[in-house]
């Protein structure tokens, strides 16, 4: 079970399209539990995934701590982190993580134009921790109007990220934020099937990049078909927010139907997909992209029905590329091992 912790309600940045630290009528600013609760609650779990989140989880370097040395034993461990403290963390406790995902946008106009002017020290921290890290370093990119998809995953993969995820900012955007959405997404769609080529003719060469769309929609036709969310909200993934009440999924704590429990009750519910998503013909490998999504249509029914096709066409543009992707595990150009991911549930939502 992929358990995702709030540390702090609190953020040190206000990107334009989030808007910082949660109000407390979401949730309280800090913990107000008893931390050994939620020890004692992970506990019971022999193999947990441990993703700490926030606001921006590093403001609280001393309670990620604790709870990394009560589990260290059987857990793996994950953060989310827009990168501005990554050197405030000992060294000994970044090599405990599994994965790190950082905030970026893309090139640096493209990140401090939503961001903040954060760039260059973002890419001087995650090239520190290059230095010395060795696990998963992903780099976890918003998708708004100024971005170029084919540029900026490239250039992210460049700066020397192991892997690239990315979420197009729908639905939920604040106002004013984008003036042609459906214009974005053709650009966007054609740009896909530019980046997918280019992917699919580099596994022929023998590289295998590390754009999670695309090998976790690939491990869904390979390996596991999805049955709920790629990232599991509702079913094997759940938030433990900051009063201690275990939700559904992250981003909306303050959504009756998305809270299932707290640490004193345990978890009384899983939440499931609801119709249309459920009976698509892409069911099994879009997973209905996210639970959120699936259940409040912020954007009526065109809005979620652009996002739709937008999914459509990125999962189009990977089963045409299968046969290719295929061959070159055949020639012994690439091991069949490098397509199964993510290994674990590592907080990417895989489905943009």
């Amino acid at each position: 079970m992929l358990y995702i912790v709030f540390l702090t309600a609190v953020c040190n940045l206000k990107c334009s399209y989030c808007g910082g630290t949660l109000d407390e009528s979401v949730m309280p600013h800090d913990i107000n539990y008893d931390l050994r609760k939620l020890v004692e609650f992970i506990k019971r779990d022999e193999n947990p995934v441990v993703a700490f989140y926030g606001g921006e989880p590093l403001l609280r370097i001393d309670i990620m701590e604790e709870v990394i040395d009560e589990l260290e034993e059987n857990a793996k461990f994950v953060v989310q982190t827009n990168g501005t403290l990554l050197k405030n963390v000992r060294k000994k406790y970044l090599k405990k993580f599994s994965t790190i995902l950082v905030s970026i946008d893309g090139v640096k106009e493209v990140n401090d134009f939503y961001r903040g002017n954060v760039y260059d020290r973002v890419v001087e921290n995650v090239k520190w921790l290059m230095d010395f890290y060795d696990g998963d370093l992903i780099a976890r990119m918003v998708a708004n109007e100024k971005t170029d998809i084919v540029r900026d995953v490239k250039h992210l993969l460049n700066l020397g990220f192991d892997h690239v995820h990315w979420q197009i900012n729908a639905v939920w955007s604040p106002e004013g934020l984008w003036s042609d959405f459906k214009g974005w997404i053709n650009k966007y769609n054609a740009g896909i099937s530019e980046l997918v080529k280019w992917w699919a003719g580099r596994a022929e060469e023998g590289v295998v990049e590390g754009i999670v769309p695309f090998l976790g929609v690939l491990k869904a036709i390979l390996f596991e078909p999805n049955t709920s969310p790629p990232c599991g909200a509702g079913k094997t993934a759940f938030a433990i927010t900051t009063d201690g009440k275990i939700t559904a999924c992250p981003v909306c704590a303050d959504f009756e139907w998305n809270v299932v429990g707290s640490l004193e009750e345990g978890i009384k519910k899983v939440v499931d997909i609801k119709s249309p998503c459920k009976e698509c013909e892409y069911s099994t490998i879009c997973g209905g992209r996210c639970l959120f999504f699936n259940r409040e249509w912020l954007w009526g029914r065109e809005g979620f029905e652009t996002v739709c096709r937008a999914c459509r066409h990125l999962i189009d543009e990977i089963e045409r590329r299968v046969p290719k992707i295929m061959g070159a595990v055949e020639t012994g150009a690439v091991e069949l091992r490098e397509l199964y991911y993510p290994p674990f549930n590592n907080t990417t939502e895989i489905i943009p």
